[in-house]
């Protein structure tokens, strides 16, 4: 019953790590087309925002 309830704990442990992964990865993705769309902007002259 225990290596069970271990195995089981586990598994969640695991799902939610790769759940968050996968979303720190849309976020990270989502992060770089906002600074590559603001360094294109900013170089066509117009100034978005400063880094």
């Amino acid at each position: 019953m225990v290596p069970l309830l271990v195995v089981l704990i586990l598994a969640i442990i695991l799902f939610g790590f790769g759940f968050a992964v996968k979303v720190l990865w849309w976020v990270a993705l989502a992060v770089l087309v906002i600074w590559l769309l603001g360094f294109l902007v900013r170089s066509g002259g117009g100034r978005w925002y400063r880094w």
